[in-house]
């Protein structure tokens, strides 16, 4: 009886499968290793690892969702988002490139979830939403440092979106108003609720969010900047305080 031979594409599927398994990150040469074949050969069935991870379309495992947005930061961080591939983006998480567009359909959709998930977007509209009824010299400070709390470990995302999204960049702007018109949306209520009740002197409320929320901004993605060249020395609590009475200062109609 003839007994059927097992192809060495079918020995590194195999093997690829049992070691992804336990080490998603597993290299070419261990795979190879494996299935008892040589690089060379594990090439000429593959010609990369994203090819590999391709063929074997496997479902995502739990933690992959968590391991694209890791890699999505680092690459985003390093190369910009329009330099970041889904392809290297598969590659640095260790799923396949299915596994990627399954959970995340395109790039728009990655850079979104990860301003979801590391941005202080979403807990900025809460806290506004929460407390939309509340004057201006208890909400603003209370949003600027929910604001700093979030943003400052997460300031080079942050500092991409910006950069992204003003050079025009189309998955950036898709992603920022998925993330950030929610957000637009609670400011814009809120200030207009304190215009209403005189707490506010009258402006658009868009300039308003922006007057309060701006010099934050600019202090973060400036700080390492701003510390080299002019000896900027300043505690992040101590910005938000002055940022706050500056804001309040501006913002309340004695200032008219």
């Amino acid at each position: 009886m003839d007994v059927q031979r097992t192809t060495p594409r079918e020995a590194i599927l195999r093997a690829a499968r049992h070691r992804l398994a336990a080490d998603p990150s597993a290299p070419v040469a261990t795979i190879a290793f494996d299935a008892g074949v040589s690089r060379a050969t594990f090439y000429r069935h593959f010609g990369t690892r994203a090819e590999l991870l391709d063929a074997l379309d496997i479902e995502p495992d739990p933690d992959a969702r968590e391991r694209i947005l890791a890699a999505a930061e680092d690459l985003i961080g390093r190369d910009g988002l329009r330099g970041m591939s889904m392809d290297a983006l598969a590659e640095a998480a260790g799923v396949s490139r299915a596994s990627v567009y399954r959970l995340f359909p395109g790039k728009s959709a990655v850079f979104a979830a990860l301003l979801a998930t590391s941005s202080p977007f979403d807990e900025i509209a809460a806290t506004l939403h929460r407390l939309r009824d509340h004057p201006p010299d208890e909400v603003l400070p209370e949003v600027l440092r929910t604001a700093a709390r979030i943003a400052e470990p997460r300031i080079a995302l942050l500092r991409t979106l910006m950069l992204e999204v003003s050079a025009g960049a189309p998955e950036a702007v898709e992603a920022a108003r998925w993330v950030i018109q929610p957000l637009f949306g609670e400011a814009s209520a809120y200030f207009a609720g304190q215009m209403a009740a005189g707490n506010v002197r009258q402006m658009h409320p868009i300039l308003a969010a922006q007057a309060f929320m701006g010099p934050l901004v600019l202090f973060l993605i400036a700080r390492s900047l701003a510390g080299t060249l002019a000896g900027l020395d300043v505690e992040t609590s101590d910005a938000v305080a002055t940022f706050s009475q500056i804001s309040l200062h501006g913002l309340l109609p004695r200032a008219s």
